[in-house]
């Protein structure tokens, strides 16, 4: 069952990068964020793979760390499902889930939430972060 919205992100593609692969085809995405996690105001900087699959959609696996205003912190790795968007960017829905030791964190440890997340075709992205209950 889901909870609560506990977070959201707005940020920008930084490098895309295609990797060497025997198989499927694969792209290394790091992007950066800004938003509000339980109710910080943070900083997200995270990479991600995306390979491809012989019909069209995507799997990613990725992993990031956030960062509040005062130095509060957070680590996550996660991974998700996607697809090709008309407009030339990914639509991605998937779960990450969280490690923090920060006290402004604490909520973040031992569940799991689920994220709807898009990349336009400029590279501008958008997330919403939801508790799986």
């Amino acid at each position: 069952m889901l909870g609560e919205q506990i977070g959201e992100e707005r940020g920008q593609v930084l490098a895309r990068r295609v990797l060497p692969s025997a198989g499927s085809p694969q792209v290394e995405v790091t992007i950066e964020t800004r938003g509000r996690l339980c109710g910080v105001d943070i900083t997200d900087m995270a990479t991600y793979v995306a390979t491809i699959q012989p019909d069209g959609s995507l799997l990613g696996q990725g992993q990031g760390l956030v960062r509040g205003a005062t130095n509060e912190a957070a680590t996550w790795t996660g991974g998700g499902a996607g697809r090709f968007t008309d407009d030339g960017g990914v639509s991605w829905r998937g779960a990450i889930y969280y490690q923090s030791q920060s006290p402004a964190f604490p909520r973040l440890n031992g569940i799991a939430c689920v994220f709807e997340y898009s990349v336009d075709g400029s590279g501008k992205t958008e997330a919403t972060l939801t508790e799986w209950k």
